[in-house]
């Protein structure tokens, strides 16, 4: 078994406004898909690593706590946090270094979910 975690689906409230915010943030593309009455963003990734989508639903869906998904912003962490101020989101947790287990940052997203952006390197 190569990963415990296979997929993540992100809840958003807007999805035009959470992929342009993960797509600037991540510096990587979200594919806008859409499949009879179902629309999702499918974030990026290889067809051998980890990802997920961000997926509409209502407001009460977002939980302000609970498990915390780290994207991987590899040697641009400050670049990413710097991206995502400008959508006006709260910064819980500047850079952080968690000893050889490299930087991480935890943000709000547009949605109001709780993020970390996650670095190996400054």
């Amino acid at each position: 078994m190569d990963n415990q975690i296979v997929w993540v689906d992100v809840p958003v409230i807007d999805l035009d406004r959470a992929i342009s915010f993960y797509s600037t943030v991540l510096a990587a593309e979200v594919k806008k898909e859409v499949f009879e009455n179902f629309r999702f963003g499918l974030l990026p990734h290889s067809h051998t690593s980890v990802s997920g989508c961000l997926i509409e639903s209502p407001a009460e869906h977002i939980a302000p706590f609970g498990p915390l998904l780290y994207f991987n912003v590899e040697g641009r962490l400050d670049d990413a946090v710097s991206q995502a101020k400008t959508f006006d989101v709260e910064i819980i947790e500047e850079k952080f270094q968690m000893g050889e287990h490299g930087i991480r940052a935890v943000i709000r997203d547009t949605e109001g979910n709780r993020i970390a952006l996650h670095s190996t390197v400054s």
